[in-house]
């Protein structure tokens, strides 16, 4: 039960003051990195007190905070009235006004519900990255429409898309075909099964003057899409994988398990990758293990420490580089 009289208690009033100065130190530290970098999105704070198991991203003058699940119970008005006294630490410690502030609750994840809508208020905005543009939206699913951990990731695709056939398999919002498309490939096909982030994909390249037959939205099923187009022989200079760890939509031909079927689609990515090719796979799963002698005639290169941001703690995904051997 809350306190009865009203009163705020003192170890959360403790957390309030750590967590005020780290937002202030950190923010401070990164807003110059980001102005440097043309970077006006970027994450502030992960979970970096245990005891305060929030994250804090920052896209212009607004935040997205998410609760992390906690390991215990915890009663939900006390979860309220601490939430509520965190998200008025965030808005004093960084200056953003308190109805800018978007909370959400990270739980576990269960088949394509993190990409459900769970509200309609169609409220987009543009964030800059790279000299690009990007629309995100911090209320209506779970996350932004941007993940902010790929961010070099992203570089790395633009930089080697120049003359190049681009593939982006679960493209969600594009992010990747954007920087494909800016950086001069010939054709960026985008696949995904959702119509409403493949118009949302649409848009982002728009978006950055990259429009027309060359960057196509395909909806499909990645895995039937990956069938057919080995079936017909067609190649691309880079591909891009980064599925979901688990997907049963209504629309999939069967369930997807990354731990069960990730070196099936590297195969089947790989005989559509050009001999000179470049696959980037990635994933956020914690769990996840790639057993390099289950992918053949290949080299592996792991790419996961020089893909993480400097505003990320950790490895938030794992990444790496595959090319054909023989």
């Amino acid at each position: 039960m809350g306190d009865p009289d009203g009163q705020i208690p003192e170890d959360d009033i403790r957390q309030a003051d750590f967590f005020a100065n780290r937002l202030k130190k950190r923010d401070r530290h990164l807003r110059k990195w980001a102005r440097r970098e043309g970077i006006t999105a970027y994450r502030v704070y992960d979970r970096d007190i245990p005891e305060i198991p929030l994250s804090v991203d920052r896209y212009g003058n607004e935040l997205l905070m998410a609760l992390y699940e906690r390991p215990y119970e915890k009663p939900d008005d006390e979860e309220d009235a601490w939430l509520s006294l965190m998200t008025g630490v965030a808005s004093n410690a960084l200056g953003i006004e308190s109805g800018l502030i978007h909370m959400k609750t990270r739980k576990h994840q269960l088949g394509s519900s993190q990409y459900e809508r769970h509200a309609r208020t169609e409220r987009f905005f543009e964030v800059a990255e790279g000299g690009l543009a990007f629309l995100v939206n911090l209320d209506d699913y779970l996350d932004s429409g941007l993940f902010l951990d790929h961010r070099i990731t992203r570089s790395m695709v633009g930089g080697l898309s120049r003359g190049k056939a681009v593939l982006n398999l679960f493209c969600y919002t594009g992010s990747f075909s954007v920087y494909a498309a800016s950086g001069g490939a010939t054709i960026v096909d985008s696949v995904d099964l959702s119509a409403t982030y493949l118009d949302w994909t649409r848009r982002n390249l728009e978006r950055n003057g990259c429009s027309g037959e060359n960057c196509r939205g395909i909806r499909s099923d990645a895995r039937v899409f990956m069938e057919q187009a080995a079936a017909e022989g067609r190649k691309y200079g880079i591909i891009v994988l980064d599925p979901p760890t688990f997907s049963n939509s209504k629309r999939m031909r069967e369930d997807f398990d990354l731990n069960r079927d990730w070196a099936e689609l590297i195969a089947l990515a790989l005989e559509m990758l050009d001999d000179d090719g470049s696959l980037f796979f990635s994933t956020n799963a914690r769990r996840f293990k790639l057993d390099a002698g289950l992918v053949e005639n290949a080299k592996i290169e792991d790419l996961t420490d020089a893909t993480t941001p400097p505003d990320y703690r950790g490895h938030p995904h794992r990444c790496w580089r595959i090319s054909k051997t023989g």
